[in-house]
């Protein structure tokens, strides 16, 4: 016995060792099956990290699994995924292993997938990506060719935690399937077998871009009869869980050569308006065990008919419930008088046909009564509505008898009695003569809060009115923040705006008394620094949706420490972009205007701005409008009045001011003013230091213009012309917004101005014409405008200017001694010549007088003649006085 049992225990022993051992010994063979089989059957690519081979998991079968199995398209999806599993895993019996794939198909008995991402899609071509399997090279392949890789006796599959999505681009058919856990047992080896499955998913499906279900919760048990000889699968006893919804249905699906044929019908089993709520996603319909309802609700079905690529099934659903109600036992309002009587229905099966009837759709909530219908046809091309609504709705009652929760308050009266025909083509062109309206809408005591505004819009009063090819907004009154808005005007496209994402277009008139930009701004902008320097992290932006033109009026308005006065001028807006055209205003005692564009698309507004400014008080308008300060910082020292006119442009800050370090552009400027103010100004201070003759409070500027232009941070004033007294003083150079300068002031001064040694030099000369000479002093300017250096070139220019009036001296006295000379000359020419009989002085004798004397070098001295007294000896003596040859002593 023992030796037996010995022997027993040997053979276990030796059987757990092979079932441990077998799957290294087998582990090359299995690899080579799995990528024999993928390379003689698939047309993509595909990669699994490694191949694992079991006898113990699921014995008395192998278990071989896949880990990280994915399947890449090639042309003409190439690269996309169809397919990433986690894990596959097989089972199969252990014989199976050693059949020859080539000759002998494998079955397989359980298939298990485990997070699973399976991505279907058909192409405008009718291509399909799931099409990969390889086919014969040959019409004449064998039948045993054919059968080669794997077969499915399957007992059992499951698929946990994966998802299906399917997308057919040529119908525009969206189908996806979230959290999927699916599983069955059955056997699909026979003729007739029976499939007993279930699934929990979430589901979501839209068709031409309409969105039927939306993330849905979804429960199926369903027992499915499965006849393969003529493909047809019945449902014997279904039953389905949308959202909260309990469906049963019954029929059956048979794959055809055209596509397939369909029989099904369905409705909820219960009768209470609760199964109507139950329908709403569970993210809007919360805990409904706690909500007391009246009335009843049905929905039931029939779908029935072909499926081609040119027909769909008959559709007849209906949803109908009477005089229900409910209430949520923590919401202190009830939603009564409840009529639905809704049809979906196609006849035809065309799919242009179906359409759906809403004969009524009424509810009271409190006093307020809404009734509504609607028809709604060509559901998959150009829909065609024709709506009717008569009601008064208090939008703030909606949270209090439903449990839903709206990121912004909502509150307000809404009035309707609108009737109103379109098709969904006219919308989207704006085809105005195919849209019929016909009533009026109205709102009040509405807030309105959004991502697009800071503060919540409250509405005092807004009505609209419909008629055929027009909409008029008659009134519109409201506040946000401390601004106030009256409008009136026209719209062209209200419906486009509320059904199918289009802009606000319309022109309006707004008047405001009260308009501040900061209540447009985002929260901290009034916070950020004047000077700007830094990119904006968040601005004001203009809304996307509008596309429109306003004509404004406003009596004042706030801009950062700015405050303008009787704003009037037009906005175009379209793409989140402003034009302004005409604006004017008053500010500083003058007028101001406004031409240009603001563009706040981009993550940092910009603008392109003309600015024009009449009689601007020039102090006021340099202390407060820091852009103005920036341009000529110095000019806050004038008293007087400005005209100018600037083109920049550049980049807004949050605030909604200029980026100084952004702009460029130019300006000329006209300043009216006889007085300045330089007491408290370093800068003049230093300048009377260094040239002590000027006095800048007796500086006249009147009509003095100039121009400048600025890029980069940096300012370039052209050079212009100030006169102070008698003194001319041109002026150039640059500063920056950091108020860093580099000028240059070149003084024509008058030599009288130029100390006392220069003045007692011009008393000595004693000439008029000495005092109209003037000498050039250069005066640079560096630093900024809290610690300028100032260096000037005075000392030279005094030098300068004695020499050149020792020069004037000196040629004065040059001057002299030829007045001299001419003097005598013409005294000897003139009185002692003899005049002939004609009374004039004779030419002769001049003649010979000139001749002696020029002869006298030459002519031997006559001894006889002793007398030292002849005009030659007086010439003589003259000349040499004249240049200085002194007489010899007796």
């Amino acid at each position: 016995m023992k030796k037996k049992l010995k022997i027993v225990g040997i053979s276990l022993l030796i059987i757990v060792t092979l079932l441990v051992a077998s799957p290294f010994i087998f582990q090359s063979q299995i690899k080579d099956m799995v990528r024999n089989y993928i390379n003689d059957n698939v047309n993509a690519k595909v990669s699994f990290d490694d191949v694992n081979l079991s006898f113990i998991s699921s014995f008395p079968q192998a278990n071989v699994t896949l880990d990280n199995l994915v399947i890449t398209n090639l042309a003409p999806f190439e690269n996309d995924t169809l397919a990433k599993v986690k894990l596959l895993s097989l089972d199969m019996s252990i014989k199976e292993l050693f059949k020859n794939s080539s000759e002998d198909p494998i079955i397989v008995n359980t298939i298990a997938i485990d997070e699973a991402i399976i991505n279907l899609k058909t192409n405008t071509e009718g291509q399909a990506n799931w099409d990969i399997a390889k086919t014969s090279d040959t019409s004449t392949a064998s039948e045993t060719t054919k059968s080669k890789g794997f077969a499915f006796d399957i007992e059992n599959y499951s698929i946990k935690n994966s998802a299906f999505n399917y997308l057919d681009q040529s119908t525009n058919t969206i189908f996806n399937i979230a959290n999927l856990n699916h599983s069955g047992n059955g056997r699909f080896s026979g003729d007739v077998s029976e499939l007993e499955t279930k699934t929990e998913a979430n589901v979501s499906f839209s068709l031409d871009s309409t969105e039927y279900l939306s993330n849905n919760s979804l429960k199926l048990d369903a027992l499915i009869d499965l006849d393969l000889t003529n493909s047809k699968y019945t449902f014997k006893d279904n039953k389905a869980v949308i959202n909260n919804l309990p469906i049963e249905f019954k029929g059956f699906v048979q794959l055809t050569e055209a596509g397939q044929n369909i029989d099904i019908s369905f409705e909820n089993p219960g009768s209470t308006f609760k199964d109507f709520l139950a329908v709403i996603p569970k993210a809007y319909a919360k805990n409904l065990d706690d909500v007391d309802t009246t009335g009843s609700f049905k929905i039931n079905g029939v779908v029935k008919g072909e499926v081609t690529e040119t027909k769909i099934p008959t559709l007849d659903i209906n949803i109908l419930s009477n005089n229900a109600s409910f209430k949520f036992a923590d919401l202190p309002k009830r939603v009564e008088n409840i009529t639905i009587n809704t049809q979906i229905k196609n006849d035809t099966g065309n799919v242009d046909d179906t359409y759906v009837n809403i004969n009524t759709l009424n509810f009271k909530i409190d006093q307020d009564e809404f009734k509504s219908s609607a028809s709604i046809k060509n559901l998959t091309k150009n829909m065609l509505v024709n709506a009717n609504i008569d009601g008064v709705l208090n939008l703030g009652n909606l949270t209090k008898a439903y449990p839903i929760e709206l990121e912004n308050e909502l509150k307000g009266i809404l009035k309707a009695k609108l009737n109103t025909s379109f098709d969904m083509n006219a919308i989207e062109t704006n085809a105005y003569d195919r849209i019929k309206n016909s009533g009026s809408l109205s709102l009040s005591d509405f807030v309105f809060s959004s991502a697009d505004i800071v503060n919540p819009l409250n509405i005092t009063q807004a009505s609209v009115n419909f008629n055929p090819g027009t909409i008029t907004l008659d009134n519109f009154i409201a506040k946000t923040g401390d601004t106030d808005l009256n409008a009136t005007g026209t719209i062209n496209n209200l419906l486009g705006f509320l059904l199918s994402d289009q802009k606000l277009t319309g022109n309006f008139n707004l008047k405001s008394n009260v308009f501040k930009i900061s209540d447009f701004m985002a929260e901290g902008g009034s916070d950020a620094p004047i000077n700007q320097s830094a990119e904006p992290a968040t601005a004001l932006k203009i809304p996307a949706f509008l596309d429109c033109t306003i004509t404004a009026d406003a009596k004042s308005v706030y801009y950062d420490n700015l405050i303008l006065k009787d704003v009037k001028g037009q906005l175009k807006i379209a793409d989140e972009k402003a034009q302004l055209n005409n604006v004017t205003s008053s500010i500083f005692n003058g007028n101001l205007t406004l031409e240009g564009l603001v563009d706040t698309k981009t993550a940092r507004p910009t603008f392109n701005m003309n600015v024009g400014a009449k009689n601007f008080d020039i102090a006021q308008s340099f202390t407060d409008l820091h852009l103005l300060q920036a341009l000529a910082p110095i000019t806050k020292v004038l008293q007087g009045k400005l005209n100018s006119t600037i083109n920049l442009s550049g980049s807004l800050g949050e605030d909604f001011t200029p980026l100084l370090n952004s702009i460029s552009g130019d300006a000329f400027a006209e300043l009216m003013t006889t007085k300045i103010e330089p007491k408290n100004e370093q800068l003049f201070s230093m300048l009377e230091s260094k040239l002590t003759f000027l006095d800048f409070s007796k500086l006249d500027l009147k009509d003095l213009t100039t121009k400048l232009s600025f890029d980069n941070g940096q300012v370039t004033v052209k050079p212009f012309d100030i006169k102070y007294n008698d003194i001319k003083m041109t002026i150039d150079g640059s500063h920056t917004f950091s108020n860093t300068m580099n000028y240059k002031v070149v003084l024509d001064v008058p030599s009288k101005y130029l100390g006392s040694d220069v003045t007692g030099l011009i008393n000595k000369i004693n000439d008029p014409a000495v005092d109209t000479i003037t000498i050039p002093v250069t005066a640079t300017i560096s630093g900024n405008t809290l610690k300028p250096n100032v260096q000037t070139d005075l000392t030279s220019g005094v030098k300068n200017l004695t020499a050149k009036l020792i020069e004037i001296e000196k040629q004065k006295l040059l001057n002299k001694g030829k007045d001299k000379l001419t003097d005598v000359v013409g005294n000897l020419l003139g009185s002692n010549t003899p005049k002939d009989s004609t009374g004039t002085q004779s030419g002769s004798g001049v003649k010979d007088l000139l001749g002696g004397i020029i002869n006298n070098t030459n002519t031997p001295k006559d001894t006889t003649k002793t007398e030292d007294n002849t005009p030659k000896d007086k010439v003589k003596d003259a000349l040499n006085g004249l240049f200085g040859k002194k007489k010899t002593k007796e």
